[in-house]
């Protein structure tokens, strides 16, 4: 008869002291491993008769259980200690700052268009984006810029092919897609962001890529006012309350009358500056009113409905905002720069 109690008071009398985790793991060998004692004692049921089987068999592995309990709480036992006296022995000073690490920040256009795009969508205006490879009846003729015209030269266009496809040097082009899917039978307020193409240098102030910021709106009895009222919400926005526009009248093939979009230097309030080149004004945009022939064209009555459209540099607004002087600031993935517009963004 198995004497089950007293291996098991072997193995605690053996482990009872144990402080170390490979000596307890050489004893767990002597009693559970393939050689092991309680391993050979399952081992030689094989040779027993069945009654005895019955009788050996439950005693056994109910001692290898209690015997497996047993090394695993000594285990647990001796890590926990181990955990103690690191904590004892090791210190951590919390008070020492902790190591930064530089997080990335939205791209400067991106979150001025972003805040232009949430203002106008609470007056009603659908964001609508279109193609950058475009046809030149949308980019031009539809416009009312036809062949010939010299504003064609005046854009530098890059053509890609016969002068019918082209990247698009504007972004009126998604207007007049969206007045022909409306054919002519609904009002219409949009703005249609994106990156525009013209042959030009790459310095400080130009670039042969850059961001428009375009709005249409068409429906009846349309007026120039409605024009300057939307223009007003906009730069009190990006710009502050106390910002003054005024209208000069100027010249697109698209709009009659055109008219250019100033705004009160919000430096030195009107009394001349750097920035607003001593003049007390700052040009920020061109619009006017649609065009008689872009109506048409769009399939809008002119005799019916009439419209507005404005047109923002997208690169030239966060210039003035942010007090940048190279527009290749915008491109850059230097983390230092960007901080600095997070400061004023939070000033």
């Amino acid at each position: 008869m198995i004497d089950a109690n007293k291996i098991k008071e072997e193995v605690l009398s053996e482990i009872k002291n144990v402080t170390n985790a490979k000596i307890l793991y050489d004893i767990r060998v002597k009693y559970l491993g393939k050689k092991g004692i309680i391993s050979e004692l399952l081992a030689s049921l094989g040779k027993l008769s069945i009654e005895e089987k019955k009788l050996q068999g439950p005693i056994i592995n109910t001692l290898k259980q209690e015997v497996t309990k047993l090394f695993d709480e000594k285990n647990k036992e001796i890590e926990l200690n181990i955990l103690n006296e690191k904590l004892k022995n090791e210190k951590i000073d919390i008070s020492l700052p902790s190591t930064k690490i530089p997080l990335g920040s939205p791209n400067i256009l991106e979150k001025l268009i972003e805040e232009v795009e949430e203002l106008l969508m609470t007056l009603g205006y659908d964001v609508v984006d279109g193609p950058e490879i475009e046809e030149d009846k949308y980019n031009f003729e539809m416009l009312n810029i036809p062949k010939g015209h010299p504003a064609r030269d005046a854009q530098d266009t890059f053509y890609i092919k016969d002068e019918e496809i082209l990247l698009r040097s504007q972004t009126s082009p998604v207007q007049v897609r969206t007045m022909l899917e409306n054919k002519g039978e609904n009002p219409i307020r949009m703005i249609c962001p994106g990156k525009t193409y013209r042959r030009d240098d790459d310095d400080a102030t130009h670039s042969h890529q850059f961001m428009q910021i375009e709005g249409l709106l068409v429906d009846k009895d349309i007026s120039l006012s409605d024009l300057k009222g939307t223009i007003d919400v906009i730069v009190k926005k990006l710009f502050g309350e106390d910002i003054i526009t005024r209208f000069r009248p100027s010249y697109y093939q698209f709009t009659e009358p055109s008219v250019e979009v100033d705004i009160s230097c919000f430096n030195c309030k009107g009394n001349g500056c750097h920035i607003c080149k001593h003049t007390g004004w700052i040009t920020v945009a061109g619009a006017g009113v649609v065009h008689p022939n872009v109506l048409r064209m769009g399939g809008y009555d002119p005799k019916i409905w009439s419209g507005f459209a404005f047109g923002f540099g997208a690169e030239r607004l966060a210039m003035l905002k942010y007090g940048i002087d190279d527009l290749r600031v915008f491109y850059n993935t230097d983390l230092r720069e960007l901080k600095t517009f997070d400061r004023k963004e939070s000033d």
